[in-house]
């Protein structure tokens, strides 16, 4: 029988040449099968003796000195590299991975006041000269039995393989348990078809994120914000569980900080968007805007409310272009809305349409996340923006 010791092998002695194989037998105890509590003591005690002459290194001369301090051959540095397989890390620490472009976001997270200790984590993120992508976790073996989060951003479809290369890494390091903080799921809004031939990226997506590996602790953990359906959820599979936040108390401390809190109203732009946050608000007058259809065209017109004398703040989950937006806004002026605010989590903004609100003076006020980092470099500092960090929330819900 030879216990294993770390990743060598710890010999038994043979019987020497010349001794009685009879004696040996003789002195043996009786046959039998070592207990499960046996053998765990003798692997601890071969652990003991090896640690004990650790410090014992041969010189060239044949004398013993110690190894040396912060070598490969330390005591200290072997003992940490053996307690670094857990079995579990502490569950008041995280170690938080990031993509590049949520740096400041990662950042700010760490800073925030939790019962956590955030500490983040390097990537390299490289490419080879084909573009493909050329990534290395730093400081993988630290990670080994510590519970590990990775923030991504899928908001470029560009970066989002190199992402996912990353996602279905981490958890295969050894780690405790893995979360992703996944803030924006673009393709949210594609969640249905309408007719034949159309796909639905977002079963898509959900099913590439329902494929990351088990970490020690089972199924990762994804938190998401203020995703465009809430049977969303039932697309993902049981290798993940998605817990879905919101950005609304962000906007409910703006609101109630505001000159005219007691004006202001509620509007959705839609029933979709009613359904999805009208829980969220209560104790506000509330209106509701639908579309219809007009030929090629949708128009939008006022379902039920009356907005008449208010400061009215539409609310959704995302913003793409803004047309309906802006459309919604002149229709609750038209019906005597004194002033005109937005809240949209997600700003999405493809080709600068931002401007179409930085260029007019429609909208009092334009909140939005930093979910979306590309947007939030460019109308940080223009009015109406304000941008609402996700910061806190992010470490709160960490602490789940």
């Amino acid at each position: 029988h030879r216990p294993i010791a770390r990743a060598g092998h710890i010999e038994v002695p043979p019987v020497g040449k010349g001794e009685s194989s009879a004696r040996s037998i003789a002195c043996s105890p009786p046959s039998r099968r070592p207990s499960s509590h046996e053998k765990h003591a003798q692997v601890a005690a071969a652990f003991r003796d090896e640690e004990d002459n650790i410090d014992k290194m041969p010189t060239a001369g044949g004398e013993e000195q110690p190894g040396s301090p912060g070598g490969a051959d330390d005591p200290d540095s072997k003992r940490a590299r053996r307690d670094s397989f857990g079995p579990w890390g502490d569950p008041k620490k995280k170690y938080l991975y990031y993509c590049p472009q949520m740096a400041e976001l990662a950042a700010s997270i760490a800073q925030q006041q939790s019962s956590l200790k955030i500490e983040l984590g390097e990537i390299s993120w490289k490419r080879f000269p084909d573009g493909f992508p050329n990534v290395f976790v730093e400081g993988a073996e630290t990670i080994r039995g510590k519970h590990v989060a990775f923030l991504a951003s899928f908001n470029n479809p560009e970066t989002i393989f190199e992402q996912i290369s990353v996602i279905y890494s981490l958890p295969k390091m050894f780690i405790a348990s893995f979360t992703l903080i996944l803030p924006f799921f673009p393709t949210g809004t594609a969640e249905r078809v309408e007719r034949e031939g159309e796909v639905p990226t977002a079963v898509t997506l959900a099913r590439i994120l329902s494929h990351i590996p088990l970490s020690r602790g089972g199924p990762t953990s994804t938190i998401i914000f203020d995703i465009h359906a809430l049977q969303e959820r039932f697309y993902f599979g049981d290798n993940i569980t998605p817990c879905f936040e919101t950005g609304i108390p962000l906007l409910l401390k703006e609101l109630a900080e505001l000159e005219d809190a007691k004006d202001v109203v509620i509007a959705y732009p839609d029933e979709g968007a009613m359904k999805r946050f009208h829980t969220m608000f209560v104790g506000f007058e509330e209106v509701v805007c639908t579309k219809v259809r007009q030929g090629d065209k949708r128009l939008v017109t006022l379902k039920e409310g009356d907005p008449k004398g208010k400061h009215v703040v539409i609310v959704d989950d995302l913003v793409q272009s803004g047309g309906t937006l802006i459309e919604c806004g002149k229709l609750l002026q038209r019906h005597g809305a004194t002033r005109i605010s937005a809240y949209c989590t997600h700003g999405v903004f493809p080709n600068d349409s931002y401007k179409k609100f930085t260029d007019s003076d429609q909208f009092s006020n334009f909140w939005i996340t930093d979910s979306c980092p590309q947007t939030v470099a460019l109308v940080r500092g223009k009015k109406p923006f304000a941008v609402l960090s996700l910061a806190g929330r992010i470490a709160r819900a960490l602490e789940i």
